[in-house]
């Protein structure tokens, strides 16, 4: 948090994107302490060069230091730290920490999710759903659902959009393509422990910590509304 607010430095990788000594800083912080505990697991995060050699590991800690750099940068209060313990494919693990909210997520399979110590759960679907992601997205939904959306404010950060699904403040979100695990990892679990998915043109979960660490077009959030997001995603392959 000695960063947040006080104009870190910052430089631009890939020509978009940013990221700062905050980022670099958390990310060393992160596996220094992470792999002093299990040093036997792999390790995959934004900001470290990625190592083949994690490949052969049985477990691979899946990790962004900052998820929501940019809104971090503009003094946003949604970004969060994410961390995914993943075994073949699939998440065993997941914790977004939250500071500037003063929130903890936290996920276990087949143990619920929870947010600061408390259970919580997709809400139901009523007359008006809030959605968030791409507005090109959002417009391909059918017409017979457009008079029931609410356009909720995009938050920079991928994984707090889902916690926000997961934690019945939001109802659903398009992600557009080219998330990569660590922005997703966590709070997948998290998401599906309780009761929302995650979910690819062909309705299948993503597969986390292979060769290929970048995704397509995605889909949350729960019920019939996720099907119809999913849809129009599928649509976009076709």
């Amino acid at each position: 948090m000695r960063y947040f607010g006080n104009s870190p430095q910052v430089w631009m990788k890939g020509g978009t994107s940013p990221v700062s000594e905050a980022d670099h800083a958390a990310d060393a912080y992160l596996r220094r302490t992470l792999l002093a505990a299990r040093p036997d697991y792999g390790w995959l995060s934004e900001e470290t060069v990625d190592d083949p050699v994690r490949l052969s590991a049985r477990r691979t800690f899946v990790v962004d230091p900052i998820d929501g750099t940019r809104g971090f940068l503009e003094g946003q209060r949604t970004w969060c730290v994410s961390v995914a313990v993943v075994e073949e494919g699939r998440t065993l693990a997941g914790v977004l920490e939250c500071p500037a909210m003063d929130e903890t997520y936290w996920a276990l399979p087949g143990q619920g999710a929870f947010r600061n110590g408390k259970r919580i759960g997709v809400r139901t679907l009523g007359d008006k759903a809030e959605i968030s992601g791409l507005k090109q997205l959002i417009d391909l939904v059918p017409a017979g659902w457009q008079k029931r959306l609410v356009r909720a404010p995009y938050s920079p950060s991928l994984a707090y959009r889902l916690a926000m699904i997961a934690n019945g403040t939001l109802d659903a979100t398009f992600v557009k393509p080219n998330a990569h695990d660590w922005d997703i990892a966590a709070a997948d679990l998290i998401l599906r422990e309780a009761g929302g998915q995650l979910l690819d043109p062909h309705g299948r979960a993503p597969l986390y910590a292979g060769e290929v660490t970048r995704h397509g077009a995605l889909a949350a959030g729960s019920g019939e509304l996720l099907e119809v997001l999913v849809d129009v995603i599928a649509g976009l392959d076709a």
